[in-house]
C-alpha cells in the first residue's frame, strides 16, 4: 500500500465533473481512499471545468479533514468542444498538466485518472502519461469506456491529435512505464489487461452503496416537483443517465408504451456533447410530432431547486436500462437501492459482474424482437448496409480487416424479426409512429414475456431487485478503496507487455459482428 511520511496527495484527474456515472464512483470512493491510505493530507480535483458549487460543497465535507483544492484547466475538457489549433491545445495542455503536478514526486503523489480510453482528450492522455512516466509519479489509469466501442467517427479527431496509427494510441493508454496501474470495472476488459499487464492490472468494479433510505417527506416532495414538470400525476417510468445514443433510449420509451401506457418516460440529464445533439433533436422532434408521454433531461438546465437522482427514483414507479453499451450499468444498483423495480437488457460485459455481486434482476431481457411490417425492411436494409460501409471507412485499413459483416443486412430473403436495438434511429422511430397497439399486437408473440410483465406493470407489481446483504462488505467503498491502494508498490518490479497485444485483443472483440450497432455508428 502506498504510503509517505509527510502525507500523500491524491490527484483526481477527468474531463469534467458533470453529473454521471465517473462522477459518482468519485464521490462514493474518494473519501473512503482517505480513510483506508491513513496518510493522505489533500485531494486535488482537476478538470477543464469547475464542479457545480452544491456537488463541490458536500464533496468538500466528504474529504476533511484533508484540504480540497480545484484545479481548473480548460484544455482538459473533451478535445473537439475547444476553439483554437491543435499546437496551442496541446501547448495548454502542457502547461496544464505541468501546474497539476508542480512539485509532486513520487514520494508524496497519486494520480487517478478516469477514462483515459475513451479518447475525448488524446492529448491530455498522452501529457499525464508521459508525465508520470519521467517523475516517476504513480498514475492508475481508470478504464470506464475505450476509443474504439463503436466510436470510430473520432478516429480523424485522433489523428488530428497525433495518433497516426491504433499503434500509435496503444502506446498512450498502455504506458511501459513501471509507475503505471490499470483498473476496468468490468471483468471482462480486466481478464484482457491483466493477460497483459499481469499485476499492474485489476479488476476494479464501482464501488456499491446503498446509502440513505430517501424519506417519505422527500419522496412526496419529487413526486409533487415531477408532477409539475409533466403537468399530471400520472406514474412515472425512469432512465437515470445523459442523452446518449447508447442508452437506447427508443426502445425505453417502446417498453413503457406496451407495459405501462399511462406512464411518462423520464430521463434526467440532456444530451452533454456535440456528438449527440443530432440524436438527441430527432427523438425530441418525433416526441413532440407524435405527442409521445417522454420527457428529457427534466434536471437539466438552470433554475429552482430539483430533487436529487436518489430522489426521483424513490418518486418513480420503474426504472430501465435499455443500453446497447455500457461499462458498468449503475443505474441496476441505484433502482436496488430505491427499491424499485428495474426492467434491464442483459449485456454480455456486465450481466455476469452484477449477477457475481448478487444483483438478480427478475424483469431482464436479452432483445426485443420486432416484426419487420412496423418499419420499411428494404429502406433499412439499404440504411444499415450504406451505414456499415461509411462505418468501415471511418477506421484505419488495419482495423477493418477484422471488422465482421453485421448478420441482419446481411441475409437475402425476407429479413423476419429483428432485434429492436439492431435498427437505425430511422427504423425505430418508424416503429415508434405507430399506435402502441398495434406494435403490441404484432409483437408480443414473438417476446412472450412481456406479456406477464404487462400484467404486473398493471397492477404496479413489478419486481424489485433485493440489495444483496454481503455486498457493501465485498464491493462497497470501504473493499474499493482497500483493493486499489493494494496494487503492487511503483517501485516494485511488474510484468511488462506489449501495448499494441493488448489493444489487439480489445479489438479483435470490440469488432466482432454482435458489436455492431447501427445506432452507434449513425
Amino acid at each position: 500500500m502506498w504510503q509517505s511520511p509527510s502525507g500523500l496527495e491524491l490527484i483526481i484527474l477527468h474531463y469534467h465533473f458533470r453529473p454521471g456515472g465517473v462522477r459518482r464512483v468519485i464521490e462514493m470512493a474518494a473519501p473512503a481512499i482517505l480513510r483506508a491510505g491513513k496518510t493522505f493530507r489533500a485531494v486535488v480535483l482537476a478538470a477543464g471545468e469547475a464542479p457545480d458549487k452544491e456537488w463541490l460543497a458536500e464533496f468538500r465535507r466528504l474529504v476533511r479533514p484533508a484540504r480540497l483544492e480545484v484545479v481548473t484547466v480548460p484544455a482538459f475538457l473533451y478535445f473537439a468542444g475547444q476553439r483554437g489549433s491543435t499546437a496551442g491545445k496541446e501547448r495548454a495542455v502542457r502547461a496544464g498538466v505541468k501546474r497539476l503536478l508542480g512539485k509532486a514526486d513520487q514520494e508524496n503523489t497519486l494520480v487517478w485518472a478516469h477514462n483515459p480510453g475513451l479518447g475525448r482528450n488524446h492529448l491530455l492522455a498522452r501529457e499525464i502519461a508521459g508525465s508520470c512516466g519521467r517523475t516517476g509519479i504513480p498514475l492508475v489509469l481508470h478504464h470506464h469506456d475505450w476509443w474504439f466501442e463503436n466510436r470510430w467517427r473520432r478516429w480523424p479527431e485522433l489523428q488530428q491529435c497525433g495518433a497516426a496509427t491504433p499503434d500509435d494510441m496503444a502506446e498512450t493508454l498502455f504506458p511501459k512505464a513501471a509507475t503505471t496501474r490499470h483498473a476496468a470495472i468490468n471483468r471482462a476488459d480486466a481478464k484482457i489487461l491483466e493477460k497483459h499487464f499481469g499485476s499492474r492490472a485489476i479488476w476494479q468494479p464501482n464501488p456499491m452503496e446503498r446509502g440513505q433510505t430517501v424519506s417519505a417527506a422527500r419522496e412526496r416532495s419529487a413526486r409533487r416537483w415531477l408532477s409539475g414538470q409533466l403537468g399530471d400525476d400520472s406514474p412515472v417510468w425512469i432512465v437515470p443517465c445523459r442523452l446518449l445514443r447508447r442508452k437506447n433510449l427508443c426502445e425505453a420509451l417502446l417498453l413503457t408504451r406496451w407495459l405501462r401506457p399511462a406512464a411518462w418516460l423520464v430521463t434526467t440529464g440532456a444530451a452533454s456533447s456535440a456528438d449527440e445533439e443530432a440524436y438527441a433533436n430527432a427523438l425530441s422532434d418525433a416526441a413532440q410530432t407524435h405527442h409521445w408521454r417522454l420527457r428529457l433531461g427534466i434536471l437539466s438546465g438552470r433554475g429552482l431547486k430539483k430533487p436529487s437522482v436518489p430522489e426521483l427514483l424513490a418518486a418513480s414507479e420503474a426504472v430501465l436500462l435499455t443500453s446497447i453499451q455500457e461499462g458498468f450499468g449503475l443505474p441496476a444498483l441505484e433502482a436496488a437501492a430505491a427499491r424499485r423495480p428495474l426492467i434491464a437488457r442483459n449485456l454480455p460485459n456486465i450481466a455476469p459482474d452484477l449477477a457475481e455481486f448478487g444483483f438478480q434482476c427478475p424483469q431482464s431481457y436479452d432483445d426485443i424482437l420486432i416484426a419487420p411490417e412496423l418499419f420499411d425492411a428494404k429502406a433499412e436494409v439499404r440504411r444499415q448496409r450504406d451505414l456499415h460501409g461509411a462505418w468501415l471507412k471511418q477506421m484505419p485499413r488495419s482495423c477493418r480487416a477484422m471488422a465482421a459483416k453485421p448478420d441482419w443486412p446481411a441475409r437475402k430473403a425476407n429479413p423476419g424479426p429483428v432485434s429492436f436495438s439492431r435498427l437505425t434511429l430511422a427504423a425505430q422511430l418508424e416503429t415508434l409512429a405507430h399506435p402502441a397497439e398495434d406494435s403490441w399486437r404484432l409483437c408480443s408473440p414473438l417476446n412472450p414475456f412481456l406479456r406477464l410483465w404487462r400484467r404486473r406493470a398493471a397492477r404496479a407489481e413489478l419486481r424489485v431487485t433485493p440489495w444483496p446483504a454481503d455486498r457493501e462488505k465485498r464491493f462497497g467503498p470501504a473493499a474499493y478503496a482497500e483493493q486499489l491502494l493494494k496494487l503492487p508498490d511503483p517501485c516494485a518490479s511488474s510484468n511488462r507487455s506489449d501495448a499494441r497485444a493488448a489493444q489487439r485483443e480489445f479489438l479483435r472483440d470490440r469488432l466482432k459482428s454482435s458489436a455492431w450497432f447501427p445506432l452507434l455508428s449513425d
